[in-house]
This record gives structure tokens, sequence and C-alpha cells, in this order.
């Protein structure tokens, strides 16, 4: 692994090993809330994950159903109410389904406690069904949160949003990987224009930790593709080694050359760790494990309650372990 990691760096730019502006995130945790394997907490199909950067706690993603992340963190000892941020990845409702229930429940408790959301451009445009009926739920959720006082930030392109912490906006899609299609199909989208197209979920982002060791990346699918993601990062922000990526991947209905090239191409990023929940697939997951190099204490499946820091790394539980 340190060969790998040498080799990386050996191939930046010297612009890319000068000193950076941006700051180092020094400490970071991050604990699964929903994802469908739990020991004794509630599993669903759904993504959601608490962020802790320095001290600051982001709420990425709310899970499925309206009360799982509410229920899950209350089991966890996990406190919500003071965190005032959330990342929204995408409109999808097994991402986004929680968010109204945890503003309502934590607002009650402290005004500020998750008031401002951070989402992608585009995630409030239209999803037409074919029987004329709408499939963008975050289109409704939009007026009941800003009701509630809250507020969502929306990001065209990437940004920091504090020290360290990059949020990436839509991602251009380099590479074809078609990470959003569900039993092969994908929806309709209704653009700006009022025309329709394919719905490549425009709007999906992810949050980038730069630690100094490494980039820290947390998914929520990843529909606009993991490769795609980590390249924009890299090119965007500076090169570095993946330290770890965490959460959904949408890898599950991946073919064998797929998962093959995700994997050569993540060993090429100098991944370190993987935690692959939601949508990755568990055989997946077992797949990039071979391809990467890493190993059981390096790559696993996600569960809820599933943790990485920087001093212990991963810590599945005893389901994923």
């Amino acid at each position: 692994m340190k060969t790998m990691r040498l080799a990386h760096l050996l191939l930046l730019p010297v612009a890319c090993l000068s000193a950076q502006t941006a700051s180092h995130v020094r400490s970071v945790r991050v604990v699964v809330l929903s994802t469908m394997l739990a020991d004794a907490s509630i599993g669903e199909w759904g993504f959601s994950a608490l962020v802790e950067a320095d001290g600051r706690r982001i709420l990425f993603d709310t899970g499925a159903r309206p009360d799982t992340v509410l229920r899950n963190a209350r089991e966890m000892g996990v406190d919500l109410a003071g965190v005032d941020e959330v990342i929204l990845s995408h409109n999808h409702a097994d991402h986004t389904g929680g968010l109204l229930t945890l503003r309502r429940e934590m607002a009650k408790l402290r005004p500020a406690a998750l008031a401002r959301a951070h989402v992608g451009k585009g995630i409030f445009l239209s999803r037409p069904t074919p029987g004329g009926g709408e499939a963008n739920t975050m289109i409704a959720a939009r007026k009941e949160y800003e009701a509630t006082g809250g507020a969502f930030l929306e990001h065209a392109t990437a940004e920091e949003i504090c020290p360290g912490a990059w949020l990436t906006g839509p991602v251009p899609r380099k590479y074809p990987e078609r990470n959003w299609t569900m039993n092969g199909r994908s929806g309709q989208i209704r653009l700006a224009d009022g025309s329709t197209a394919e719905d490549t979920i425009p709007e999906d982002q992810s949050l980038a930790l730069d630690t100094g060791r490494g980039w820290v990346i947390i998914s929520g699918c990843a529909h606009a593709g993991i490769i795609n993601t980590i390249d924009y990062v890299e090119n965007t922000v500076h090169r570095a080694p993946v330290l770890a990526a965490i959460g959904g991947f949408h890898l599950f209905e991946s073919d064998d050359a797929h998962l093959n090239w995700t994997g050569d191409k993540l060993r090429e990023f100098g991944l370190q760790n993987l935690l692959g929940a939601h949508c990755t697939g568990i055989e997946a997951v077992y797949r990039l494990r071979e391809i990467t190099g890493l190993n059981r204490r390096t790559c696993s499946v996600g569960a809820v309650g599933s943790t990485f820091d920087l001093d212990n790394g991963l810590k599945p539980g005893r389901i994923a372990h």
C-alpha cells in the first residue's frame, strides 16, 4: 500500500505538490445512521451519515422513512439537535425522506437545528411520471421545509463550505459511468426550457474532506459515478490519495467489466479504505476489495452504526465485520 501511495504522488504535477491555501481537516468521524444492514437498529433502503470534521457536525442525507434516522440516532445516543446543516446528495426519497421529521423534531429542542440544507443545482427540477404525476418529492418538501424556517443553499459548482470540507455540487460526467439506472431503466426530467430528457440525476453531489493525509469522500449514491466524483475533486481542488470512500456508490447492478474498471481506477487513486453502504451492493464491495488490494480491516459493507475516523480507521460493526 505504501508503494501504491508513493506511486500515486509521483504522478502528480509539481504544482499539485506545492503548499495549498486550503485548510486541512485534522479530525474526522463518520457514523452511518441509515442503510440496509443493521445489528440492532433499523435497516432500510436509504442512506444517512453524521459527519464530524474538526468539531463541525453535518448530517449527510436523511434516510428513507420519516423516522428511521431519528429513531436510530436516539438509540445510538447521537445528538442531532446540535447539528445546523444538512447535505442532500440528490432528490431521491431514500435520501431525503427524513428531512422534514428531523427538522421539526430537532427544532423543538433548538430552533437552528438542521435549518440549512445544501443541495445541488437541479434538485428541484420536475421528474414527470408516465401518468402525468410528479416523481420529485423535493418540490413539495421545499415549501414545507422553508415553512419551518429552514433554508436551502443551492450549489452549482464545487465550494469549500468550511475549512477543508468541499461540497462538489453537480459533478461533470467525464467518464461514462451510468450509475443512475434502476433495473436498467431511468426516469425523465423536465429541463428549464420545458423539454424533457433522460434523468441522469444531474444534481448528484458528494462531500470531500481534505485531511492532509488524503481525501475522505462521502457519497449518497454517486449517481455521477464515484470515479467522476474523485476525478472532479482532484482536478478542482488538488490531487491526493483517497484515504476513504464512504457511502453508497450504486454498483449493485454493475457487471464484472464495470466493477473491474471501477476497482482499477480506485486503485490508481490510491484508495486506502472503503465502506460501501446502501446501493453499493454486497458482492460489489467484495469484488472491489479484491481488485484494490484492500482487506477485511480496510474494506467492508456498511451497516447502521459503522464508523470511520482518522485515528482508528473503519469499524463496520458486528454484522458487517
